[in-house]
């Protein structure tokens, strides 16, 4: 790659924790940064802020604040990126759009139980949504060999938490996403890997009911004693985004710092 080349990454879920922190890291290693989130005016100031930040590394910024699980929306931004961005420049694709219903399966009244649009929703938004706009990137030919896919996943993906089993099935599902998307794209030397980060202090997880107890558990269990930062998890992406890469690919790659095997350390 030569060094005037122009090279981008499009962040599904920009403004805060996971996204937030790889615009930042991505812009710091020379990417130019598209985002796309969903936030009520209170959260455009701190939209202003990351997007102020890219610029003062040099590097330049669009953040589109829309649904993006809607077809009509997402249709309109990759077509605007389309008009302004080279062909396969777009090198990397991070899923990380968290926000789906937190209801038990079944309740003690019908009222307070995960419904058909709910379940719908949270799958689409945090699951399907990835392949959506996977097509639309290769399909205006924005992401070609050398491209990068991510999807943040979690450890929820295989455990059974109350009140989350809507969201476990959606990791569960963006896990075998970035399989299905690494057949169907090896041959067009494109990767996609899923990022099983630890358990991280971010909005969405402060929404999850017990997130004290997931905290302090991962405190206890963590070989270094702490929690994972959405930082720790933007330099391995960056990292792994080198274009040495390209033989790693439908992978749910673990970046904790080894709390996911550990069950036990004796005091």
């Amino acid at each position: 790659m030569s060094e005037n080349e122009t090279r981008s990454v499009l962040i599904l879920g920009a403004s805060s924790g996971f996204g937030e922190a790889a615009a930042l890291e991505f812009a710091r290693a020379g990417y130019d940064i598209y985002g796309v989130h969903l936030d009520r005016r209170a959260g455009l100031k701190h939209v202003e802020e990351i997007a102020a930040e890219i610029d003062s590394l040099g590097q330049s910024s669009r953040f589109f604040n829309i649904n993006a699980a809607s077809p009509d929306k997402r249709s309109l931004v990759l077509d605007e990126i389309a008009a302004e961005a080279p062909e396969n420049s777009v090198r990397v694709l991070m899923h990380s759009l968290a926000f789906g219903t937190l209801r038990p399966f079944v309740a003690a009244s019908p009222s307070d139980e995960m419904g058909p649009e709910q379940m719908d929703m949270t799958l689409t938004v945090m699951a399907h949504s990835l392949v959506y706009w996977t097509q639309g990137l290769v399909a205006r030919d924005l992401m070609g060999k050398g491209g990068r896919i991510y999807a943040m996943t979690s450890s929820g993906g295989d455990r059974a938490i109350p009140s989350y089993g809507a969201v476990s099935a959606a990791k569960a599902s963006l896990e075998s996403h970035c399989r299905q998307l690494a057949l169907e794209l090896a041959p067009r030397g494109i990767t996609a890997n899923a990022i099983r980060a630890g358990v991280t202090d971010t909005p969405a997880l402060r929404k999850i009911p017990g997130a004290e107890q997931m905290i302090e558990e991962a405190e206890r269990l963590n070989p270094y004693h702490r929690l994972t930062t959405p930082e720790d998890v933007a330099r391995c992406m960056v990292a792994l985004s080198d274009e040495r890469t390209y033989w790693m690919t439908g992978n749910t790659i673990r970046v904790d710092g080894g709390e996911d095997f550990v069950v036990s350390i004796p005091s």
